[in-house]
């Protein structure tokens, strides 16, 4: 079954549906790239879905300890490289307002981040840069 169906609307502007919720999003490419940057950029998706997926994975593991990761927070830095144009980076910055006080559960949402489906679907080039505060 098909998961995304997408169309050019023009303009340097796609638009997406993900066909199982109905839901769509935009893409605009980014002012530096001769875009309105009015929307996301593919890349900025890229970013974006490390970030989620390893929340994601986290929670999984979170929830099967009996851990609530609400308070969790994470600000993402897309950095690109020039030539050829392309992701040299992605940095993330995870913060959690209550932090649990077992070192390995602590040492299990860590490694579950690294190892989420996004991170080890990315090219080695691209460098993942993780800082958790907590």
């Amino acid at each position: 079954m098909m998961t995304i169906k997408s169309s050019y609307l023009g303009n340097l502007r796609t638009e997406s549906t993900h066909v199982q919720s109905n839901t769509n999003l935009l893409t605009d490419a980014p002012v530096d790239n001769n875009g309105k940057g009015e929307a996301f950029s593919p890349t900025d998706l890229v970013a974006s879905a490390l970030g989620s997926c390893m929340v994601t994975i986290m929670g999984i593991i979170a929830a099967r300890d009996g851990v609530s990761l609400e308070g969790l927070s994470w600000e993402v830095t897309k950095i690109m490289q020039a030539q050829p144009r392309k992701i040299e980076e992605i940095k993330i910055d995870f913060f959690w307002e209550k932090p649990s006080n077992d070192p390995a559960l602590i040492q299990k949402l860590k490694n579950a981040a690294r190892t989420c489906p996004v991170a080890l679907s990315l090219d080695p080039s691209v460098k993942q840069t993780l800082n958790f505060n907590f």
